[in-house]
């Protein structure tokens, strides 16, 4: 995901936020029926502000880290609460993230010297054969 240009203006609407991030209207929606965002309503119009823009940007960042909607949201209820008890909770995740991350790259890296292996002993029977 590029990162987008920091906008000036206070009010986006759903169709702008869906537009400058390249996800749909119903995605922001998803993201509302979770909690994550709670943009005003004007009648059946929903009116976003640079805090749900900001949020977005967050919830955006978190998926594509890997985050759960859960996590994300964890983060997210300490926005407005004290700092370091949110950074104490970024860390904490992004160290559970890390982890698991080294871990898939540990089996992906035996997997392929396996599947190397194999491709070695193969390319070797065909010759022999």
């Amino acid at each position: 995901m590029n990162r987008p240009e920091p906008d000036s203006r206070d009010l986006f609407a759903i169709a702008d936020l869906a537009k400058e991030f390249g996800i749909s209207t119903r995605a922001i929606r998803f993201y509302e029926a979770k909690g994550l965002l709670a943009p005003e309503r004007v009648g059946a119009t929903r009116i976003f502000r640079r805090r749900d823009r900001a949020r977005l940007i967050l919830i955006l960042r978190g998926k594509r880290l890997g985050f759960s909607l859960r996590d994300i949201s964890d983060y997210l209820s300490l926005y407005d609460a004290d700092r370091s008890q949110q950074v104490s909770l970024l860390i904490g995740k992004v160290d559970e993230r890390l982890a698991s991350l080294q871990a898939q790259l540990s089996d992906l890296q035996t997997t392929i010297s396996e599947l190397k292996e194999i491709k070695k002993l193969a390319d070797e029977r065909i010759k022999a054969g």
